[in-house]
């Protein structure tokens, strides 16, 4: 049995981690730890958490975790998921994996000294929709790869307290959105981008509400990332779109198919059959995969090196923008 530790009173958590623990075998969540106590314990109560704490360094340092779910802003991923990872436990983060590529590296390095996995929660990396077109993609299905286009648009207000606005915090659409975006890329790409430009609209200052990059890489592929979260027309829309020599591939609603998406491809010798996916949410698999790497039967698809890789494009890509990357100077 995997024992699960929730760091963050947050509202993916219950999504993210709650519920897909109830409904396998293997994984029990059995604390919760907030700022506070009463907020811990209000959480604890609402969602049956057996433990509740009233600090983070509290629930890092409990005998009865295995794995600490990190649900806190990416300005404390790097603190908390080292402190996890000093006390033993497993850490699966929530996206993006760090507030720059230097903190990433810092993580994955305490990673490997403490012999802990430590797994960046792309949950649609997970589902096998994703390894689907992965598995056509990589047995020529469209041919030589020529462009990748990947956009994630969704209205997310700016209210009081909102995370995403607030630039110390690890906000912008490039950190919360196009992670996503980049993370597709450079996953059917298999290679790391040079950023060619990149252009953002903030506000407020230093905060990217819409950003766009052009990348390429030294396989072949160009790419282009586009992302809101004040779209003008405030329609929810993400896309994979990936151009080959010899078709391409569609994948609409890769973040979470299992809220409705499809795979399609069109070709000059034969066209794929619309894939309608549904059913088990990508969460779902995500612990799944989680608890398979914790017990050594699957090695992590995401983390590491990758995790590293996918925080400097997107420095790079704030670089391009003119802004700076996040919990730096410059």
């Amino acid at each position: 049995m995997i024992r699960i530790g929730i760091l963050g009173a947050a509202r993916i958590a219950p999504r993210a981690i709650i519920a897909p623990a109830n409904a396998l075998l293997g994984a029990e969540v059995v604390a919760i730890g907030a700022r506070n106590l009463e907020r811990a314990r209000n959480f604890a109560a609402q969602h049956s958490i057996p433990f509740a704490c009233g600090s983070y360094g509290e629930l890092v340092a409990r005998d009865d975790v295995d794995l600490v779910y990190v649900a806190l802003p990416p300005s404390a991923h790097l603190e908390w998921c080292v402190k996890a990872l000093a006390n033993g436990k497993h850490v699966l983060v929530e996206k993006p994996f760090a507030s720059n590529a230097q903190d990433a590296a810092e993580m994955v390095a305490a990673a490997r000294a403490a012999e802990r996995h430590l797994i960046e929660g792309f949950h649609y990396r997970f589902h096998p929709l994703f390894e689907r077109a992965l598995s056509l993609l990589r047995g020529g299905a469209i041919g030589r790869l020529r462009h990748i286009d990947a956009v994630f648009n969704v209205t997310l207000p700016d209210t009081p307290g909102e995370l995403r606005y607030v630039e110390a915090l690890g906000g912008g659409a490039l950190m919360d959105l196009g992670c996503y975006c980049l993370h597709w890329i450079r996953t059917v790409a298999g290679d790391e981008p040079t950023v060619v430009n990149a252009s953002a609209r903030c506000d407020p200052p230093g905060v990217d509400v819409e950003i766009q990059a052009a990348l390429a890489f030294t396989s072949g592929p160009t790419a282009r990332l586009r992302c809101s979260m004040q779209p003008d027309d405030g329609v929810l829309f993400r896309r994979l779109r990936v151009e080959g020599d010899a078709g391409v591939l569609d994948l609409e609603n890769p973040v979470s198919p299992h809220s409705g998406a499809t795979l399609s491809i069109e070709s000059a010798d034969a066209s794929l059959p619309q894939i309608i996916s549904g059913g088990d949410t990508t969460f779902l698999f995500q612990l799944r995969h989680v608890i398979e790497v914790i017990e050594g039967r699957a090695k992590p698809l995401t983390g590491g090196d990758d995790a590293i890789g996918n925080m400097r494009a997107i420095d790079a890509i704030y670089r391009a923008a003119g802004l700076r990357p996040r919990g730096l100077s410059a």
